[in-house]
């Protein structure tokens, strides 16, 4: 069980996503963390541990741009041991695209050996990685961030909610499911 957020609007995503990942934190406290899209650069932070552990590196390093698209994660590990390398979000190989998820795809090691022939590095454990790197191969083909997450999610088997952000469509985050809840709010 994972708890996810995301916003695109007029405001500074950073702390909306922040104060959601608070709410949610019960559905995840192995690790949390957000990516927002700003300058053409998708700006990741992530940290084993709770939601403040997440706020503390943030307030303490370097901070995070303010952005209007941000999303955020919390963890609770089901591939991979909770570390701050298998915190969520995770980059393809070209750190363009980023997702975060919740559920378990089933055929992930098939997926990844695939994807590891075809030249893709992976920095991590998880299973979210491979989506990640799955829609950079994809929108390789397509062009179009939206048609490669379909086309992604058409080789995955399993449960999933997610969230994808990309530096190809800045202003957009995508979102997807398939057995598991998402909520998607318009206000």
């Amino acid at each position: 069980m994972c708890g996810i957020v995301g916003y695109i609007g007029p405001k500074d995503s950073l702390p909306i996503v922040l104060e959601g990942l608070r709410r949610m934190e019960y559905r995840g406290y192995d690790s949390a963390g957000v990516a927002v899209v700003h300058g053409g650069t998708i700006h990741i932070r992530k940290k084993s541990g709770k939601v403040a552990e997440l706020e503390t590196i943030i307030r303490t390093e370097d901070g995070l741009p303010p952005a209007n698209v941000g999303m955020g994660h919390t963890r609770w590990a089901t591939h991979g041991e909770p570390n701050d390398v298998n915190a969520h979000p995770h980059w393809d190989c070209g750190k363009h695209i980023a997702v975060i998820h919740n559920g378990i795809i089933e055929n992930f090691r098939a997926l990844k050996t695939k994807l590891v022939r075809d030249g893709h590095v992976f920095t991590s454990e998880t299973d979210t990685e491979v989506l990640a790197h799955l829609i950079e191969h994809f929108y390789a083909r397509t062009g179009s961030v939206f048609s490669a997450v379909k086309l992604a999610l058409n080789d995955v088997e399993g449960t999933y909610g997610l969230v994808v952000a990309s530096t190809h469509e800045p202003d957009r985050l995508i979102a997807a499911r398939m057995g598991s809840p998402l909520i998607i709010g318009v206000g």
